[in-house]
């Protein structure tokens, strides 16, 4: 039998405490938005730059670049909430197998 070490203890009670605040959309939302922006920003930078003429006229023409900014805000929000709520599960589940494990010993 293995007993829990003190860094699983105090995972233990810090999860305790924050899950709930956590599983929150908005929460996860504005702690992820940050990375969401991050992995959103170059697709500015490359339509933004103008690299490929022919594309950006072929954009312009079909949609206002409003269409473009509008798109990347929802996959930044989509990323941003998708990889919070990713690690929120994988941390409710260490946190549910160390729970298990300590009603073992």
């Amino acid at each position: 039998m293995s007993m829990l070490s003190e860094e699983e203890k105090a995972f233990m009670a810090y999860w305790e405490q924050n899950r709930l605040r956590q599983k929150k959309t908005f929460h996860q939302l504005l702690i992820g938005l940050p990375l969401g922006l991050l992995i959103a920003l170059p697709i500015i930078i490359n339509y933004l730059s103008g690299w490929h003429k022919r594309a950006v006229m072929v954009g312009n023409a079909q949609s206002s670049p409003l269409v473009l900014i509008i798109a990347v805000l929802a996959i930044a929000v989509f990323f941003a909430i998708f990889h919070k709520r990713h690690r929120w599960d994988m941390n409710e589940q260490r946190y549910l197998e160390l729970k298990q494990e300590e009603k073992k010993l």
